[in-house]
């Protein structure tokens, strides 16, 4: 959707009305303004279906998510506590590409502590998971499944549905909530299964990813 610059006379108490307003949403006047007007005429924004797909995420969310303030429009953070010591947070940073045709968004991952221990058990975690993912929906994925690593956080692309003409934003929130929900227990599984051998904790990783792979809306963006 391109943008062009228009000349608008405005009462100064609608003005000030607005900037409260974009101000309170983390957004421009401009933005808000645009959003109010395409809403008007019943116009779909990027912004209306960032925040369509964080709708139908919070909705799929229990009480075990604690879903932050939006830090903007196309970003969400969701935190899980993790029952192991030291009681560290699993940080969920979700960020939607509005105006990007090459992916959906992307997903930071990260525990909110600085100690070691736990940080080298995280990147056990996703040396498994990375493999599994490959193994099972990497033929999904003609460029294969994007994985960086920042500091000390996993980012993971998500990428669009290969459906994507048929795809609601509320079918785009349910598919990341999914995601998260499904990685957030496989993480925790991995956890509490810890001490075991590595073989033996992978088999157990890839037990529990093999029955996520029979529900009928298995997530892979």
């Amino acid at each position: 959707m391109s943008k062009s610059v228009y000349s608008l006379v405005l009462s100064d108490e609608v003005v000030e009305a607005i900037d409260q307003l974009a101000y309170s949403m983390n957004t421009s006047r401009s933005n808000l303004i645009n959003q109010i007007l395409a809403e008007h005429v019943s116009m779909s924004t990027p912004e209306k279906k960032m925040r369509d797909i964080f709708q139908s995420l919070q909705n799929l969310m229990d009480e075990t998510f604690q879903i932050q303030d939006l830090a903007s429009d196309s970003m969400m953070s969701i935190r899980s506590p993790l029952r192991y010591k030291y009681k560290p947070t699993i940080r969920y940073g979700l960020e939607l590409y509005p105006h990007s045709t090459a992916a959906m968004g992307r997903l930071k991952i990260s525990f909110r502590t600085q100690n070691t221990q736990l940080i080298q058990a995280l990147n056990g975690f996703f040396q498994i998971w990375i493999v599994l993912e490959n193994h099972y929906i990497g033929k999904y994925f003609p460029q294969g499944i994007s994985y960086t690593k920042e500091n000390e956080r996993y980012v993971r692309e998500l990428n669009y549905p290969a459906n994507l003409e048929s795809c609601s934003s509320e079918d785009a929130g349910e598919s990341i909530g999914t995601y998260i929900k499904m990685l957030d227990d496989m993480i925790k599984l991995y956890f509490s299964n810890i001490d075991l051998a590595s073989e033996q904790l992978t088999a157990v990783l890839e037990s529990r990813y093999r029955q996520y792979l029979s529900i009928p809306r298995f997530p892979i963006i």
